[in-house]
């Protein structure tokens, strides 16, 4: 087993940007439209060799690999009232081979697939058709994924526990320049003995014809309240922090059907992968 301090085997966390725990909302402050919805079959993928460990210093790891195709919607059940749901139906994590060069010992590499940590929620807006738009979001996180795959039972796809995150987002969109942008934070209750989290986060974004290339900043501060930050042999874990900014650039090929693209990169952090989290997608909108 490893530990913070002694990783005789590297292991990682990850950032879930476009997906799992660090969800981004499409709507932002903006609820769905009544019977109105977005739709996504996203890709994301993130190989690391190095790793921001528990003082936030980088440190070199084994190659390790997390891939994750899943499922994002937003539906509008009233023009207040969004569900939302994530599903990562194919989560694979793999971790490379090590080989010694003086001895010739080989340590073999692993891999595991499952299903991931699933999330349903939902959004409620406060202020609607303003200049400034309000919403408060309830998002439950269902620890469906693995804690413990591969040959080695070291690998995950989730992390065990059952969390429950309040999240408020502000919105404006500038007209007519199809400018907008929103601010939210978030707390994040979490089971297990796992450390709440506070969440922040901005946005900034335009609709240029079919064009809608949008910045994004996310920040996840721990509490360190809960168990101490011991690093498991698997990809979740506890008292993780991390300062990422994002790039997501979308194209409208019809009304209803677009494409996207995106990069998220962690700049700092803690018990965290220093590493991009690259992610491609197809969307429909309602």
């Amino acid at each position: 087993m490893l530990n913070s301090i002694n990783m005789k085997r590297p292991t990682i966390t990850m950032i879930l940007l476009l997906s799992l725990s660090t969800m981004v909302m499409a709507g932002g402050g903006w609820p769905q439209p009544r019977k109105g919805g977005y739709f996504k079959l996203g890709q994301n993928a993130i190989l690391a060799s190095t790793f921001y460990g528990p003082t936030g210093d980088l440190v070199d790891i084994t190659t390790i690999g997390l891939y994750t195709t899943s499922l994002y919607g937003e539906y509008g059940f009233t023009d207040r009232i969004t569900g939302i749901a994530y599903f990562p139906f194919y989560v694979k994590s793999t971790l490379n081979e090590i080989k010694f060069r003086q001895s010739g010992v080989t340590i073999p590499g692993d891999e595991f697939s499952s299903m991931g940590d699933a999330e349903i929620g939902v959004k409620y807006g406060i202020v609607r058709n303003k200049p400034f738009v309000v919403s408060a979001t309830l998002m439950l996180g269902l620890p469906i994924g693995s804690t413990a795959g591969g040959d080695s039972k070291i690998l995950q796809t989730g992390d065990g526990e059952f969390n429950q995150m309040i999240r408020m987002d502000v919105s404006h969109s500038f007209h007519p320049k199809s400018l907008f942008a929103s601010a939210y934070a978030a707390f994040n209750n979490r089971t297990n003995n796992f450390s709440d989290e506070v969440r922040f986060g901005l946005e900034l974004g335009g609709t240029f014809k079919k064009f809608i290339p949008i910045f994004k900043i996310n920040m996840v501060q721990s509490l360190e309240n809960g168990g101490t930050a011991v690093v498991q042999n698997g990809v979740f874990s506890n008292n993780t922090e991390y300062f990422s900014p994002a790039l997501e650039l979308n194209y409208q090929v019809t009304d209803q059907i677009g494409i996207s693209a995106s990069g998220a990169f962690a700049f700092s952090g803690q018990n965290i992968l220093a590493a991009p989290n690259w992610g491609l997608g197809v969307y429909l909108k309602l």
